[in-house]
C-alpha cells in the first residue's frame, strides 16, 4: 500500500483533549428510536425547490452530463484499490469506497456511510470507477449512517446485502423505509440529536440539501450529515449531500474540533440549477474552513455522472482552492477511490 492510500497520522498527534466533558450538548436519543415526525420537512430548507420554468430550462439547455471533451479524462480518474489498513479499537481510520460511499473505522467499529456498491443506480449512467472495496473485503459492519433518500445515497440493492440486524442510524421519517424491508435496529434522528452505540457517538446534523424518492415524497424524510465521535474525542464529519451554508459554522462551534471533514465536491453544473444543494470545490474549501476541521477528504465526485461539469474537473478545483487558501498541502486527503488514510494509528 503505498503512502498516498494509506498513511498512519504522526506520533506527535496522539494526545487527545478529554472527550467525556466536551462533547457537543445534542439531545442524546436512545437507540431504537422511531419518532413520531411532521408530514413534511418542507419547512427546513435552505431554498425553495426548483419550479417549472427551471425544470423547462434544464430541459431547454440540456446541461445534464458533460460534453464529449468533458469524459474524455474518465480514464485519468484516480482508482486505486488496496486493502483495508488494520484497525484496533483506537484507530480512525478512513477508505473511500466510491461517490458518498466511506468505510469508517472508529472507537472499534466498522461504520458505511451511504453505501451504494451497484454499478449503476436509477436515471444515471453505470459507475465511472469500480467500487473501491469489494464487498466480500469488508469486515463486519457495526453500523450504517444514511445522510438522505436520494437514490445516489439509498441504494436497496446494496442494503440488501447486510445483516438485518445491522445497526442503521437515519434521519428522521426514514426509519420505516427501512423496518418495512426486515432492519431490526433502526434509529431516527432530528437535527442536533445523537445515539451512542459501542462508546462513538452519533450526532445527526443539519445540510443544506432536500430529500425525495418517489413522486409523492417530496421533503417527506429530513437530510443532513454525521459526526462520529470516539471515545478519546477523535471527531470524523461526514457531510453527505449539501450545498454551501451557514449550517457549516454552526456545526464546527457546537462540534469543535474535528479533525477530519468528508465533503461533497462534485456534481456543481450548471451553477444555476445546483448551487443550492451541491457545494462546488471552492465552497467545499470554504466550508471545511467554517467547520474549522483539521483535515478534508473530497467525496461525491468521480464516480457518477450527475451533471455537467468535465469529470477531472472538481479534483483540479479543489487542489487550486486548496492552495490559494494556503492550508497545508497534507491536510487535503484527495484520496483515489478505494484509497485509505490512517488518523491515529
Amino acid at each position: 500500500m503505498t503512502e498516498r492510500t494509506a498513511r498512519p497520522a504522526p506520533a506527535a498527534e496522539a494526545p487527545r483533549r478529554p472527550a467525556p466533558a466536551t462533547l457537543p450538548t445534542s439531545v442524546l436519543q436512545p437507540l431504537g428510536r422511531i419518532g413520531r415526525w411532521p408530514r413534511s420537512f418542507a419547512d427546513r430548507l435552505t431554498a425553495p425547490l426548483p419550479g417549472v420554468r427551471a425544470l423547462a430550462r434544464l430541459a431547454r439547455e440540456g446541461a445534464v452530463r458533460p460534453r464529449r471533451e468533458g469524459l474524455r479524462d474518465v480514464p485519468l480518474l484516480p482508482f486505486e484499490p488496496g486493502p483495508l489498513p488494520p484497525a484496533g479499537p483506537g484507530t480512525v481510520a478512513v477508505t473511500w469506497a466510491g461517490h458518498a460511499s466511506w468505510i469508517v473505522r472508529v472507537g472499534g467499529l466498522t461504520v458505511l456511510t451511504d453505501p451504494v456498491w451497484s454499478r449503476r443506480i436509477f436515471g444515471t449512467p453505470a459507475r465511472l470507477t469500480p467500487v473501491g472495496v469489494r464487498w466480500e473485503d469488508l469486515p463486519p459492519v457495526d453500523a450504517v449512517v444514511i445522510s438522505h433518500n436520494h437514490f445516489d445515497h439509498l441504494d436497496a440493492p446494496t442494503l440488501r446485502r447486510l445483516p438485518r440486524a445491522t445497526p442503521v442510524l437515519v434521519p428522521a421519517g426514514l426509519g420505516r423505509w427501512f423496518l418495512r424491508r426486515g432492519f431490526t435496529r433502526v434509529t431516527e434522528l432530528d437535527w442536533w440529536e445523537a445515539a451512542e452505540l459501542g462508546g462513538v457517538r452519533f450526532d445527526f446534523v443539519p445540510a443544506h440539501h432536500w430529500s425525495k424518492r418517489t413522486l409523492l415524497d417530496t421533503c417527506r424524510s429530513l437530510w443532513g450529515g454525521w459526526v462520529l465521535t470516539d471515545p478519546a474525542g477523535h471527531r470524523v464529519y461526514f457531510a453527505g449531500d449539501t450545498g454551501y451554508g451557514h449550517w457549516f459554522a454552526e456545526i464546527g462551534r457546537r462540534h469543535p474540533g474535528i479533525d477530519l471533514a468528508l465533503l461533497p465536491i462534485g456534481a456543481y453544473d450548471p451553477r444555476w440549477w445546483l448551487s443550492d444543494v451541491h457545494t462546488d470545490p471552492e465552497e467545499a474549501v470554504r466550508a471545511h474552513q467554517d467547520l474549522g476541521a483539521r483535515r478534508m477528504a473530497p467525496m461525491h465526485w468521480a464516480t457518477f455522472v450527475l451533471s455537467s461539469e468535465p469529470v477531472l474537473e472538481p479534483l483540479t478545483r479543489v487542489r487550486a482552492a486548496w492552495e490559494r487558501a494556503g492550508l497545508p498541502r497534507e491536510d487535503l486527503w484527495d484520496l483515489p477511490v478505494g484509497g485509505s488514510r490512517v488518523l491515529v494509528p
